[in-house]
């Protein structure tokens, strides 16, 4: 608490990076307050809509986007037209690939987002100058791949039961964390094809699990789309 305060009262920050919760979490809390106002001057801030593509697969990337509210989808598509999500990003998440020249996925928003954009150039500087935004940065994607593994797991082990369960789960520690066995409601950031198309089950399986969980009392559903965990818990149980 001791450096928040310090890096709110200090001048050489900016004012739109003091209320910013990715500049503690995210990247940006491994620089200076003067990397951090140098960088402030190239970036800017983005709101997007649900259902916009950020960057498609195999064209250039002209910048990078630390994602600041919302959800955001990564894509494969098929040559035949069949999609697979293969991952979802959330706050303080940074999109992009480091020294990349090209995207490898798709990245739609899933839900209204805002990002703060960076231009290549001035993140990658950083990064080659041994600026410890490096290690936050690799630090990202050593979870991301420890993610990607568990996931491995949940797509060719779990059944039906126990992939929707850890989808569910890992939206309500993402979106809202709370205390163990606490209350936790969002609204899905997928539709249910989505969701289907990220646990490789059809629409019919995903909707059919949801309506046992709300009969068993795991979770509540409104509206089609807004979930509250009752009980998170025997929802994280039900993970398998």
């Amino acid at each position: 608490m001791q450096t928040v305060r310090k890096d709110i009262h200090n001048s050489d920050v900016p004012i739109l990076c003091q209320s910013c919760e990715a500049r503690h979490q995210g990247i940006c809390g491994a620089l200076t307050p003067e990397q951090l106002a140098a960088l402030a001057k190239q970036t800017r801030r983005v709101k997007r809509e649900a259902g916009q593509e950020l960057m498609a697969d195999a064209m250039p990337m002209p910048a990078y986007a630390n994602v600041l509210r919302g959800v955001v989808k990564l894509t494969k598509v098929l040559e035949d037209g069949r999609q697979q999500v293969v991952g979802l990003q959330f706050a303080p998440d940074l999109l992009g690939r480091p020294f990349a020249s090209e995207s490898r996925v798709s990245v739609e928003t899933a839900s209204d987002v805002e990002l703060c954009m960076i231009p290549k150039p001035a993140l990658e500087a950083l990064m080659r100058d041994g600026s410890p935004v490096e290690h936050r940065v690799m630090m990202q994607a050593l979870r991301e791949l420890d993610e990607a593994r568990d996931w491995m797991v949940t797509l060719g082990r779990k059944t039906a039961a126990e992939k929707v369960a850890s989808f569910l789960y890992l939206i309500a520690t993402h979106i809202d964390p709370t205390e163990e066995g606490a209350l936790a409601t969002f609204d899905l950031p997928l539709s249910r094809a989505d969701i289907g198309d990220f646990l490789g089950l059809t629409i019919e399986t995903v909707s059919r699990q949801m309506s046992k969980l709300k009969t068993d009392r795991v979770i509540e559903i409104a509206n089609y789309r807004h979930v509250t965990i009752v009980d998170l818990t025997q929802l994280r149980l039900r993970c398998g």
